[in-house]
């Protein structure tokens, strides 16, 4: 995926970020305690497993963090802001 596109895919989603080697797209959510980080890893899961394209997920006390990547292709494709912006919008 050339740059430009990358860019203006990113500027349509809410909070998320472009990884330092930019191969991977990255958001952060912060709750109140563990439980809600965990449901928030869990979702993020289930779509993973739902659309057959799964994020790295890290998760501790009052966060969540998602990266979307597609490893065979060795960067970002359409699916990872496909990904992306349906969490969002699970979240919203």
């Amino acid at each position: 995926m050339e740059q430009d596109d990358i860019t203006a895919r990113l500027s349509r989603l809410n909070g998320w970020t472009l990884s330092s080697d930019g191969r991977a797209i990255t958001r952060r959510f912060d709750f109140k305690g563990f439980a809600k980080a965990v449901e928030m890893a869990n979702l993020a899961a289930w779509l993973g497993n739902k659309r057959g394209h799964h994020p790295d997920v890290a998760f501790g006390w009052g966060y969540c963090q998602v990266s979307f990547t597609t490893h065979d292709a060795g960067g970002l494709t359409e699916a990872d802001f496909a990904c992306a912006a349906r969490l969002d919008e699970l979240v919203a």
